[in-house]
């Protein structure tokens, strides 16, 4: 479980935008940005390089 303070003060190295924890998909979502960010053993991987890319399905949910 990601820190909800933690969340709350991270934000894209990208967009500097909000992030949005997917806890199922185990990823910090950003929209503005496009980019999901991996999080592995609770550490958020906050590297452009280690994002995926987000889908249009991603973007509608």
């Amino acid at each position: 479980m990601l820190d909800k303070k933690l969340l709350s003060i991270l934000v894209c190295p990208v967009s500097k935008g909000p992030l949005e924890y997917d806890e199922a998909k185990q990823e910090l979502i950003c929209k503005a940005s496009g980019l999901a960010y991996p999080v592995r053993d609770d550490i958020p991987v906050m590297l452009e390089s280690e994002a995926r890319k987000l889908t249009d399905s991603d973007l509608e949910a």
